[in-house]
Protein backbone atom coordinates (compact mmCIF):
# COMPACT_ATOMS: atom_id res chain seq x y z
CA UNK A 1 0.00 0.00 0.00
CA UNK A 2 1.31 3.62 -0.56
CA UNK A 3 2.64 5.57 2.04
CA UNK A 4 0.83 8.45 1.15
CA UNK A 5 -3.07 6.38 1.55
CA UNK A 6 -1.55 4.98 4.72
CA UNK A 7 -0.79 8.23 5.89
CA UNK A 8 -4.37 9.44 5.29
CA UNK A 9 -6.55 6.38 6.35
CA UNK A 10 -4.64 6.57 9.96
CA UNK A 11 -4.83 10.55 10.32
CA UNK A 12 -8.93 9.31 9.18
CA UNK A 13 -8.74 6.96 12.41
CA UNK A 14 -7.27 10.06 14.32
CA UNK A 15 -9.76 12.17 13.60
CA UNK A 16 -12.74 9.85 13.97
CA UNK A 17 -11.40 9.95 17.22
CA UNK A 18 -11.41 12.97 17.93
CA UNK A 19 -14.67 13.82 17.10
CA UNK A 20 -13.18 16.39 14.33
CA UNK A 21 -16.32 15.95 11.37
CA UNK A 22 -14.50 18.16 9.27
CA UNK A 23 -11.47 16.48 8.80
CA UNK A 24 -13.19 13.12 8.98
CA UNK A 25 -15.29 13.79 5.88
CA UNK A 26 -12.36 15.22 3.61
CA UNK A 27 -10.49 12.30 4.27
CA UNK A 28 -13.28 9.72 3.66
CA UNK A 29 -13.88 11.47 0.55
CA UNK A 30 -10.43 11.37 -0.73
CA UNK A 31 -10.08 7.66 0.28
CA UNK A 32 -13.01 6.93 -1.94
CA UNK A 33 -12.00 9.12 -4.80
CA UNK A 34 -8.08 6.69 -4.50
CA UNK A 35 -10.36 3.55 -4.37
CA UNK A 36 -12.55 4.61 -7.47
CA UNK A 37 -9.38 5.38 -9.49
CA UNK A 38 -7.59 1.80 -8.40
CA UNK A 39 -10.85 0.09 -9.28
CA UNK A 40 -11.12 1.97 -12.57
CA UNK A 41 -10.12 0.30 -15.81
CA UNK A 42 -9.61 -3.11 -16.73
CA UNK A 43 -8.27 -4.05 -13.97
CA UNK A 44 -8.14 -3.10 -10.38
CA UNK A 45 -4.50 -2.39 -8.97
CA UNK A 46 -3.11 -0.20 -6.10
CA UNK A 47 -2.22 3.34 -6.91
CA UNK A 48 2.13 4.32 -6.15
CA UNK A 49 2.46 7.19 -3.71
CA UNK A 50 2.39 9.82 -6.88
CA UNK A 51 -0.74 8.41 -8.49
CA UNK A 52 -2.34 9.05 -4.63
CA UNK A 53 -0.96 12.45 -5.04
CA UNK A 54 -2.32 13.35 -8.17
CA UNK A 55 -5.64 12.06 -7.05
CA UNK A 56 -5.28 14.43 -3.72
CA UNK A 57 -4.16 17.65 -6.51
CA UNK A 58 -7.21 16.91 -8.46
CA UNK A 59 -9.76 17.03 -5.48
CA UNK A 60 -7.74 20.00 -4.43
CA UNK A 61 -8.73 21.64 -7.47
CA UNK A 62 -12.26 20.77 -7.05
CA UNK A 63 -12.81 21.96 -4.10
CA UNK A 64 -11.09 25.20 -5.24
CA UNK A 65 -13.30 25.53 -8.29
CA UNK A 66 -16.44 24.77 -5.90
CA UNK A 67 -15.32 27.35 -3.48
CA UNK A 68 -15.03 29.72 -6.59
CA UNK A 69 -18.91 28.95 -7.94
CA UNK A 70 -19.80 28.97 -3.76
CA UNK A 71 -18.63 32.57 -3.28
CA UNK A 72 -19.60 33.80 -6.83
CA UNK A 73 -23.18 32.42 -6.06
CA UNK A 74 -23.59 34.32 -2.54
CA UNK A 75 -23.24 31.09 -0.65
CA UNK A 76 -20.17 31.98 1.44
CA UNK A 77 -20.86 29.58 4.64
CA UNK A 78 -20.14 26.79 1.43
CA UNK A 79 -17.37 28.51 0.17
CA UNK A 80 -16.01 28.52 3.84
CA UNK A 81 -16.30 24.93 4.01
CA UNK A 82 -15.00 24.56 0.34
CA UNK A 83 -11.66 26.35 0.96
CA UNK A 84 -11.23 24.69 4.44
CA UNK A 85 -11.44 21.30 3.18
CA UNK A 86 -8.87 22.56 0.56
CA UNK A 87 -6.59 23.54 3.50
CA UNK A 88 -7.34 19.94 4.51
CA UNK A 89 -5.98 18.20 1.60
CA UNK A 90 -3.09 20.47 0.92
CA UNK A 91 -1.81 19.09 3.89
CA UNK A 92 -1.13 16.01 2.17
CA UNK A 93 1.08 17.70 -1.14
CA UNK A 94 4.16 18.43 -1.53
CA UNK A 95 5.35 22.12 -0.87
CA UNK A 96 3.96 24.25 -3.23
CA UNK A 97 6.50 26.07 -5.86
CA UNK A 98 6.54 29.57 -5.87
CA UNK A 99 6.19 31.79 -9.35
CA UNK A 100 10.06 32.03 -8.99
CA UNK A 101 10.41 28.23 -8.48
CA UNK A 102 8.19 27.43 -11.86
CA UNK A 103 10.21 30.10 -13.78
CA UNK A 104 13.48 28.54 -13.20
CA UNK A 105 12.25 24.77 -14.08
CA UNK A 106 10.96 26.12 -17.35
CA UNK A 107 13.68 27.88 -18.60
CA UNK A 108 15.55 25.37 -17.44
CA UNK A 109 13.65 23.08 -19.83
CA UNK A 110 13.39 24.76 -22.57
CA UNK A 111 17.08 24.95 -22.58
CA UNK A 112 17.52 21.55 -21.91
CA UNK A 113 15.44 20.06 -24.28
CA UNK A 114 16.99 22.07 -26.78
CA UNK A 115 14.06 23.79 -28.52
CA UNK A 116 15.24 25.67 -31.58
CA UNK A 117 11.60 27.17 -32.70
CA UNK A 118 9.90 29.47 -30.15
CA UNK A 119 5.68 29.29 -30.12
CA UNK A 120 3.45 27.12 -29.61
CA UNK A 121 4.99 23.71 -31.66
CA UNK A 122 7.81 23.59 -28.87
CA UNK A 123 5.19 23.89 -26.32
CA UNK A 124 4.78 20.25 -25.74
CA UNK A 125 8.20 19.40 -25.70
CA UNK A 126 8.42 21.78 -23.23
CA UNK A 127 5.38 20.65 -21.22
CA UNK A 128 6.77 17.13 -21.15
CA UNK A 129 10.10 17.95 -19.80
CA UNK A 130 8.51 19.94 -17.38
CA UNK A 131 5.82 17.79 -15.77
CA UNK A 132 7.94 15.47 -13.75
CA UNK A 133 9.57 18.48 -11.84
CA UNK A 134 6.21 20.14 -10.81
CA UNK A 135 3.91 17.33 -10.67
CA UNK A 136 1.70 17.63 -7.71
CA UNK A 137 3.67 20.82 -6.76
CA UNK A 138 2.60 23.65 -8.95
CA UNK A 139 -1.19 24.22 -10.43
CA UNK A 140 -0.57 22.92 -14.63
CA UNK A 141 -2.53 26.21 -16.07
CA UNK A 142 0.03 28.53 -13.93
CA UNK A 143 2.89 26.05 -15.86
CA UNK A 144 1.14 26.40 -19.05
CA UNK A 145 0.93 30.25 -19.11
CA UNK A 146 5.03 30.20 -17.88
CA UNK A 147 6.12 28.06 -20.64
CA UNK A 148 4.06 30.23 -23.21
CA UNK A 149 5.24 33.30 -21.84
CA UNK A 150 8.81 32.10 -21.82
CA UNK A 151 8.02 30.63 -25.19
CA UNK A 152 6.98 33.71 -26.39
CA UNK A 153 3.49 32.49 -27.80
Amino acid sequence: MAELKKRVRADLTTAMKSRDELRASTLRMVLAAVTTAEVSGKQARELSDDEVTDVIVSETKKRREASAAFEGAGRDELADKERAEARILAEYLPEQLSADGIRRIVSEAIQGAGVAEQGLRAMGRVMGAVQPHVRGRADGAAVAAEVRRQLGA
